[in-house]
């Protein structure tokens, strides 16, 4: 079975780099409210008992959106130091804009197996696991931690530069955004969805179509980015291909007959493990590296400017105001942030930023991490004797 298989009796589909925030504060909220916009009815109230929040109250006091960024700022503390490497991954080959290896003959870089794809795969076994416990009153800290993470970890995987160690996703490299000096990872962690929300028409106040839906919003400063996601993006542009954004390839050489024990065995070994980079990570039914692989290709076809590896870049000068913007990015974000005149490589051009604002770029991104979290929590936690087969997945809005 697949994440993709929807079922008619239930709620179907509407007609790298431990110094960085990821997605900043803003984009991990969003791909939580989007999945819990999506989440089967049955399930907020597990998550919330999880979380240590009245079940009973969930639809007005437990939100997914308030833990999203748990994981950057648990990651200072000594205990949590550990988990740094889980929020990206990179290739040895990898060197965008000119080679995207993902991960190529080279492998992998640093620890087998501590990455942003294999920290899906660890926590979802860990949440899998717990199951027969959920009505329990005590949770253990590592069950919490656990789904903390991964509403954590399903966004950093869309974040196209979690999936390269190239100048540490981009952390290293200056550029210029609208005059002011930042860094590539900066530029897609929050300004990008900066410049989205400064620049948002008043019509996206227009209420969602379910009521309750509302109350994920919570009257943030994105609500109406997540309203346009919806109307625009879910019900519009991606309606008809959100199931495809949850297929996993299937294992079609396991199951090949009539081959001896010895041959399947053989293919076990040094053969399936090929089709996920080696990370053991993906099945029929989760599959983080199946789903990172076109992400991970964006880094060479738009994320990684050409011009970055050429000796001139764009000469600018800028000397207005600070605009709005610094108020909803985060205060981390803002050390390189600052206004002045610079010869770094401008980005706030038609040719970069407006293409990705163009195509939709981040926009399809934070909604597949939305859609796909969604799933993965519905397939572990929803009450239906076909769910763990991968058959109640998404909400309908």
């Amino acid at each position: 079975m697949r994440l993709s298989t929807l079922s008619s009796s239930v709620f179907t589909v509407a007609a790298l780099i431990p110094q960085a925030l990821s997605w900043g504060v803003v984009g991990h909220e969003v791909v939580a409210t989007v999945a819990q916009m999506h989440l089967h009815p049955s399930v907020l109230p597990k998550l919330c008992a999880i979380l240590e929040s009245d079940a009973s109250n969930y639809d007005r006091s437990c939100h997914l959106a308030t833990v999203a960024a748990w994981a950057d700022q648990a990651r200072r503390e000594p205990r949590y130091r550990w988990t740094g490497p889980l929020h990206y991954i990179g290739a040895k080959d990898d060197y965008p804009s000119t080679s995207c290896a993902f991960p190529g003959s080279g492998g992998w870089e640093g620890r087998s197996h501590i990455n942003v794809l294999s920290g899906i795969r660890n926590v979802t076994t860990v949440l899998q696991d717990y199951q027969g416990d959920v009505a329990t009153a005590d949770v253990d800290e590592y069950v919490q931690d656990a789904l903390k993470f991964l509403i954590h970890f399903l966004g950093d995987m869309h974040q196209p530069l979690h999936l390269t160690g190239r100048d540490r996703g981009g952390n290293d490299d200056k550029v210029s955004f609208d005059g002011r000096v930042t860094n590539l990872h900066s530029l897609w962690d929050t300004l990008l969805i900066a410049q989205r929300l400064r620049t948002l028409h008043r019509n996206y106040t227009r209420p969602l179509p379910l009521p309750d839906v509302e109350n994920n919003l919570r009257g943030t400063i994105y609500d109406p980015y997540i309203r346009r996601l919806v109307w625009e993006g879910i019900l519009g542009k991606y309606e008809h291909e959100l199931s495809s954004w949850l297929t996993c390839p299937t294992t079609d050489r396991l199951h090949v007959l009539p081959l001896p024990r010895w041959q399947r065995v053989l293919l076990w070994l040094f053969g399936s493990k090929s089709k996920d980079g080696g990370l053991d990570v993906d099945d029929e039914i989760l599959c983080p590296y199946h789903w990172a692989q076109p992400i991970h290709a964006l880094n060479c076809e738009i994320v990684w400017p050409t011009e970055l590896d050429q000796p001139l870049y764009n000469r600018i000068s800028y000397t207005s105001h600070v605009s709005e913007e610094i108020s909803i990015v985060d205060v981390d974000d803002l050390e390189s942030f600052t206004r002045r005149k610079n010869s770094y490589l401008e980005l706030d051009t038609p040719e970069y930023a407006g293409r990705i604002r163009d195509e939709w770029i981040v926009e399809k991104l934070l909604t597949q991490g939305g859609i796909r979290l969604a799933a993965v929590l519905n397939w572990l936690f929803a009450d239906s004797t076909d769910s763990r087969s991968g058959n109640l997945l998404i909400r309908k809005l």
